[in-house]
């Protein structure tokens, strides 16, 4: 019986298949997506920008979402839901076509950026020692650093230049998707190799292995 009960009890933190890792590699695909989409578009208009940051945004809140759910423990889930919920609504509204314009890529770009950013990076901070803290804080900070950009950057900018006789020009809205492509290139990078590096052990006991636990005890079930 007593070998019974330290299987019970073992087998949450086992085996499972949504992780703090799982979340990381789904955000950094997202990511890659993004980035994707703006590096081969010709195109970096507000319509093109605000399409794929809808996208991006929303797969990434039911990603964030599930994650709050499935991973976290309980005490430890608003920082997700927060992040998810404000990443749902931003990116819903960026999928509307009529609302798409050069001023509320900005408006909605940098609000998410720096919300986003913000909520992450205190997150991190306060969770030092456990798994995905140090990432978030890397995340967080370049959420505020895009926010910072975005805010240097007039919405109606336009430089005009000419290479071998062909005249061009330079908008602020190209350099805002331009910003907003490198910032999710970097993400991808970033959550992607952080997904596949190994777990320490100290961020497997503090972060982890307690996790199920938590979640059968928050159903009325064994804690």
């Amino acid at each position: 019986m007593p070998a019974a009960s330290a299987s019970r009890t073992a087998r949450p933190s086992t085996g499972r298949p949504f992780t703090t890792r799982s979340v990381q590699l789904a955000r950094a695909l997202m990511a890659a997506v993004a980035a994707l989409m703006i590096t081969f578009s010709p195109d970096h208009s507000a319509a093109v920008g605000l399409s794929v940051f809808g996208g991006f945004a929303i797969v990434t809140s039911l990603v964030l979402i599930a994650g709050a759910v499935i991973v976290h423990r309980a005490g430890q889930r608003w920082p997700a839901v927060l992040m998810g919920a404000i990443t749902l609504v931003l990116g819903m509204a960026a999928s509307i076509p009529a609302w798409r314009t050069d001023a509320l890529f900005f408006v909605l770009v940098i609000t998410w950026a720096a919300l986003t950013g913000l909520v992450e990076l205190i997150w991190g901070i306060r969770t030092r020692g456990q798994e995905g803290s140090r990432d978030a804080i890397t995340i967080g900070a370049l959420g505020l650093l895009l926010a910072l950009l975005l805010l240097v950057i007039p919405v109606g900018f336009v430089q005009n230049y000419a290479v071998e006789g062909q005249a061009f020009s330079l908008t602020g809205i190209i350099i805002g998707v331009g910003l907003f492509g490198g910032y999710a290139a970097i993400v991808a990078v970033f959550l992607g190799i952080a997904g596949f590096a190994p777990a320490t052990k100290s961020a497997e006991a503090n972060g982890e292995t307690t996790a199920g636990a938590d979640r059968l005890a928050d159903h009325g079930g064994e804690a």
